[in-house]
């Protein structure tokens, strides 16, 4: 692991971020590096994009007539906002099943406002606010498309988890895959950074890819790239970044200091894992990599600042300090 970042407060560097970055090509060439490029971890949420690409092969999403929107919350890990929970209910609704079905677990939206609204009228959340339940949304469509059971589609053994562990590998041309278990239940899935990238190169450079795959792909990013909000919400990274870059870049965090994303013109794809997994130093590297490999201009640049270089504050709003990137990339 290398440091990728310092927080400073006044004059001295008070804690810092220790990490990894892999970027790759479609092929699995490492192209630039940070730390340890072959790092083992899990993928977390910020596999979802893959796993929805079985949504599309396997004829669910036409048959049900799902929208680009609808395919963006399969891909999210939203904030439980009213804009995310109407989409995920409407998607559910298409299936012909009720939210009850949603076996993601329950926790209170990421957005503040959100989770005060419910407390405010006497309610508590629901496995709609929990930030995975449009993946959970998509995998339901899935297991109705084919009639398999809705009841225990958590379960490794369950021929839904058995169709995406082996869409993982294909996807990702290896059999090196751990398999844990995620947040919201279902199995996830660890590998390496190289090939987390080379994951996100796919994104959004399909060439290497079996064609259906391949179109799948084709459907899936644009409709994350046109609904940056439902990818994530209001002030977070993957929705910044793709507000901020438009279609250029494909965004998607995971849990415990994971960061992926995808670069349409060069092809390219990143993996960030942060070693202590603490979500806020993912910003300032994800934007510092961005930076050194020339995507953004210095419109884009200036208007990620704030997830760049972010100011701490006091409680009297008094910017005391700052998170920002110290590393440089190695080049292959």
């Amino acid at each position: 692991m290398e440091k990728l970042v310092e927080v400073t407060r006044g004059s001295l560097v008070e804690s810092v971020h220790r990490g990894s970055i892999a970027v790759s090509d479609a092929d699995g060439k490492l192209l630039a590096w940070a730390g340890d490029p072959e790092l083992v971890t899990y993928y977390r949420s910020a596999a979802k994009p893959i796993q929805a690409l079985p949504v599309l092969t396997s004829g669910s999403a036409d048959r049900f007539g799902l929208s680009e929107e609808e395919l963006a919350i399969i891909c999210a890990s939203h904030s439980g906002e009213d804009e995310h929970v109407k989409v995920v209910t409407g998607l559910v609704e298409k299936l012909g099943l009720s939210l009850d079905s949603l076996l993601c677990g329950t926790h209170p939206p990421f957005h503040s406002g959100s989770a005060r609204e419910i407390y405010r009228q006497g309610n508590q959340p629901a496995a709609v606010h929990c930030n995975c339940s449009g993946k959970h949304s998509g995998m339901l469509a899935i297991c109705t498309h084919y009639g398999w059971s809705t009841e225990n589609y958590l379960d490794l053994s369950h021929p839904l988890q058995k169709l995406l562990l082996q869409l993982i590998k294909d996807y990702h041309a290896t059999d090196a895959v751990s398999v844990g278990v995620d947040g919201c239940g279902v199995p996830v899935y660890g590998m390496g950074l190289k090939e987390m990238a080379k994951g996100y190169a796919r994104l959004v450079n399909p060439g290497p890819l079996p064609q259906e795959i391949a179109a799948a792909v084709r459907r899936i990013v644009p409709a994350m790239t046109a609904n940056p909000r439902l990818i994530a919400g209001t002030g977070r990274l993957d929705t910044v970044i793709m507000e901020a870059v438009g279609s250029k870049v494909v965004s998607k965090c995971g849990a415990e200091g994971v960061q992926c994303l995808g670069l349409k013109e060069k092809g390219f794809g990143i993996a960030i894992k942060i070693e202590d997994g603490h979500v806020r130093a993912t910003e300032p590297v994800a934007v510092e990599v961005l930076k050194q490999l020339g995507v953004l201009d210095q419109s884009e640049l200036t208007d990620l600042g704030n997830k760049h270089r972010v100011p701490i504050k006091n409680l009297h709003k008094a910017v005391v300090g700052e998170i920002r990137p110290v590393f440089k990339l190695n080049f292959a």
